[in-house]
């Protein structure tokens, strides 16, 4: 049978990289008939894709669904993620300043105080004869949303109404539905509104702070690009982080030479995290909107179609990364990745999550240097973009 992709979902997240590898093999630029779409599975189209935002544009929406833009209420005004260059340039610009690898460093003391504090809980659970835990709720799910907030200035008080948006909001994404979520959208946009306000009036060391001096009492378009952005880090933010956590587990539990490794020489967790994205790389892919016929592997897709860029296929490409690239190294040192996509979309955030996997992995490996997971009773969300497990049950191995 010639390849054929297929987005998948919950348990169908399982195991699709068989089919990334037919497609990269037998039709590298694959035409989707039922939706009428194209789909890129090698790593040097996509990585070229990624970076030519003239020919592939994110100004219709990040899906193979045409008029997402239109469905989702974001016709007037779109977020960062949904603008191409020079708009979405200058944007980042504004808002970049606090997710510089420097910066980024300044949160690590507040990270790992919550890292500590919830492996400290799984570890009293463990102790006190609970077999297993569930790692995604108890850390994995929690952490991301913990330093979303902290970059958006979500005073403490607001924590837990927060963490209440961020899940319906998360949990709607994933199904493909926004609309789903539209009381919980409804009030973050209206708590991010009177946020803005308060923090022109009182600004903190946080992104809307940034972003509010900015933009003018009378620009009424500055306030819907700061309630876009907030958006946009509440949806794009949380669940990737968690199916890199997730995924890591998985792959080292499962490679328990590889975790020895890291348990004996901590220092490599960095780079090892890496390999981690690599292969993990939560967001399986995202889609453009071609702007021209485009000759992409010998097959013209035509203008105003969809392609989708599958990142996760091409970061398992052995044109890239060897005859062996579908394995787990800690050791090696892939370089160009495409877990964060690439060019000037390139995920303002990697710094920040690279920061989170690092320290859980410290945390994790320090306190249950010999830990287990099950993924065959792990659960994935739903959603055909990021992969991610919803539940992962952990327990501590006494051997």
């Amino acid at each position: 049978m010639p390849p054929a992709f297929t987005a998948r979902s919950e348990q169908s997240w399982r195991d699709p990289f068989p089919m990334y590898a037919g497609l990269r093999d037998h039709d590298p630029a694959h035409h989707v008939e039922k939706g009428d779409y194209w789909v890129l599975s090698r790593f040097a189209d996509v990585w070229a894709a990624a970076r030519d935002t003239e020919t592939f544009s994110s100004a219709q929406g990040l899906t193979f669904i045409y008029g997402e833009r239109e469905r989702l209420g974001l016709a007037e005004a779109a977020p960062m993620v949904m603008l191409d260059p020079p708009e979405h340039t200058e944007f980042r610009r504004l808002v970049s300043r606090g997710f510089t690898p420097r910066r980024v460093a300044d949160v690590e003391p507040a990270v790992r105080r919550f890292v500590t504090g919830r492996v400290d809980r799984i570890a009293r659970t463990l102790a006190g004869g609970q077999a297993e835990v569930d790692v995604v709720a108890e850390l994995f799910k929690p952490l991301p949303s913990f330093v979303v907030a902290h970059y958006l200035g979500v005073p403490e008080a607001d924590r837990s109404r927060f963490d209440g948006w961020t899940d319906q909001i998360v949990a709607a994404g994933s199904q493909g539905d926004p609309l789903i979520a539209t009381e919980a959208v409804a009030e973050l946009l209206d708590y991010f509104t009177r946020l803005a306000r308060r923090r022109r009036a009182e600004p903190g060391d946080d992104t809307i702070s940034d972003l509010v001096a900015v933009f003018g009492d009378d620009d009424p378009l500055g306030l819907l690009r700061v309630l876009g952005f907030a958006f946009t880090m509440v949806a794009g933010g949380n669940d990737t982080t968690t199916g890199l956590l997730g995924g890591a587990c998985e792959l080292l539990a499962a490679h328990p030479g590889q975790r020895e490794l890291l348990v004996r020489e901590p220092a490599l967790i960095p780079a090892a995290v890496e390999e981690l994205l690599r292969l993990t790389c939560p967001v399986q892919g995202l889609a453009r909107t071609a702007t021209r016929d485009v000759s992409v592997a010998g097959t013209v897709i035509p203008a105003g179609r969809k392609v989708l860029l599958l990142y996760a296929s091409a970061n398992r490409d052995p044109r890239e990364f060897g005859p062996d690239a579908e394995r787990l190294d800690i050791t090696r040192r892939p370089g160009r990745i495409l877990a964060f996509g690439h060019g000037a979309h390139h995920c303002l955030g990697a710094a920040a999550a690279r920061l989170q996997a690092r320290v859980a992995l410290e945390e994790l490996l320090a306190r249950f240097p010999r830990f287990t997971v099950d993924p065959v009773r792990g659960a994935f969300a739903p959603g055909h973009f990021v992969r991610r497990y919803r539940s992962l049950p952990f327990a501590r191995d006494a051997a």
